[in-house]
């Protein structure tokens, strides 16, 4: 098969031969450097992906995807409005809840804490807390008996096991014979339990919205209707259309627009950790630079007879060009390689690690994730492919036109 001179001759280049080991040897750690910055970069990426989604995914198990309420923060037909949103095959499921402050009191311990009341049977459709459960069951929240769940920090705080009698202030004054008093009301534990984030599981406690509309004085009301859908993602253009259907009197909240900073934050640092890892690849890019320039002035006597041959300065920097291409191209496809496979089996890679050495990097006593989960996203992959080939391109031009500027009569001259 017949094959342009150029690419015959710039793979020729790359192969080594005994007064070039050197320059071959810079060609290796070169590709080493794209396949090791490559590897990283995935692997963190892919690392920060499997944080993000787990995150996402605890916050998503407590709070609701998408939220309605009225346009004074009340609902009073929650059961039409349920009807009606329940047409839309996005929805999966959807519970009323009651909302308020208050201050739970055990003994001497007290912790100001968010309440919501809930329907049992209900629940389990837009949450995953029924089985986030340590201790006792959502099925004890009976109306009428005032029991309540609380978040496992929160019942360290106070103290609090299963049976315990704490008591509830909710910030609503309540007038007596004796003057004007705070509203109280006294529980029992029904239930704890934990979603391993610490602003749920010190922050908030659960009551039967029956109970729950006693305390706060709303009665044939809730405050909102909340809604879990089959695709997370498409939350904001569900609630868009689900706001638009209903009319202006209701209020349509998603759960990216209720923690927007949060999930902002999270893009930003994969963000910056990108731009930082690539660094790695650009230096590596540089050391191609470095080895096509000496490639150059070691190749001068052979580029100036060339030259005279007839070729064009073009073709000698097509020459130059492939080398250079085929040390990106090498180096992109077994760190793309090695960084999947490592991002695939990383949490068995730590596990390998920590048992060898008898260290633990994440510690469940201290961390709320204590594996390392790792989620690869193929368009990631394919950023970091396409940018580490045209990085490596580019790093072959200023070698290819120092090349193409050879003159032959310079360069044979001490020949």
């Amino acid at each position: 098969m017949i094959r342009p001179y150029e690419l015959f001759v710039g793979l020729r280049y790359t192969r080594a031969k005994r007064r070039n080991l050197f320059i071959s040897f810079i060609s290796l750690i070169s590709i080493l450097g794209i396949v090791v910055g490559i590897t990283a970069l995935i692997t963190v990426l892919s690392v920060m992906n499997g944080f993000g989604q787990e995150l996402r995914g605890r916050i998503l198990g407590f709070v609701s995807h998408v939220t309605i309420t009225g346009a004074e923060g009340t609902l009073s037909n929650w059961r039409e409005i349920a009807r009606r949103v329940s047409d839309n095959p996005e929805i999966v499921g959807s519970a009323p809840y009651i909302v308020g402050q208050g201050m739970l009191i055990s003994g001497r311990n007290a912790s100001g804490v968010l309440v919501r009341g809930v329907l049992p049977s209900e629940e389990p459709q837009v949450s995953d807390l029924a089985q986030s459960m340590l201790a006792g069951h959502l099925q004890a929240l009976r109306p009428g008996e005032f029991g309540i769940v609380l978040g496992q920090a929160l019942a360290w705080r106070l103290d609090a096991t299963l049976g315990s009698r704490v008591s509830l202030v909710v910030p609503e004054a309540l007038v007596t014979a004796v003057g004007v008093v705070p509203r109280t009301r006294r529980f029992t534990v029904v239930g704890i339990f934990s979603v391993d984030m610490y602003e749920y599981d010190n922050g908030w406690a659960l009551i039967n919205i029956d109970d729950a509309a006693k305390m706060y004085h709303i009665q044939d009301q809730v405050s909102g209707l909340r809604l879990k859908l089959k695709d997370i993602d498409a939350a904001p253009r569900i609630s868009n259309a689900i706001g638009a259907a209903l009319g202006a009197q209701y209020q349509v909240r998603d759960w990216a627009r209720q923690h927007v900073n949060f999930f902002r934050a999270l893009r930003m640092e994969k963000t910056v950790m990108f731009v930082i890892m690539f660094l790695v690849i650009a230096v590596a890019a540089f050391n191609v630079v470095a080895t096509l320039v000496m490639v150059v002035t070691d190749k001068e006597a052979d580029i100036a007879i060339l030259r005279t041959l007839g070729a064009s300065p073009a073709s000698i920097m097509l020459v130059f060009m492939v080398q250079g291409t085929v040390i990106g191209v090498l180096g992109t496809f077994f760190g793309t390689a090695c960084g999947v496979a490592l991002a695939a089996n990383v949490s068995t890679v730590v596990h390998a690690i920590e048992t060898v050495f008898g260290i633990t990097f994440l510690s469940p006593e201290v961390y709320y994730i204590s594996e390392l989960p790792s989620e690869v996203h193929s368009l990631d992959v394919g950023l970091i492919a396409g940018a580490s080939l045209a990085m490596g391109l580019l790093a072959t031009l200023y070698p290819a036109r120092r090349a193409a500027k050879v003159q032959p009569a310079e360069a044979l001259r001490y020949e």
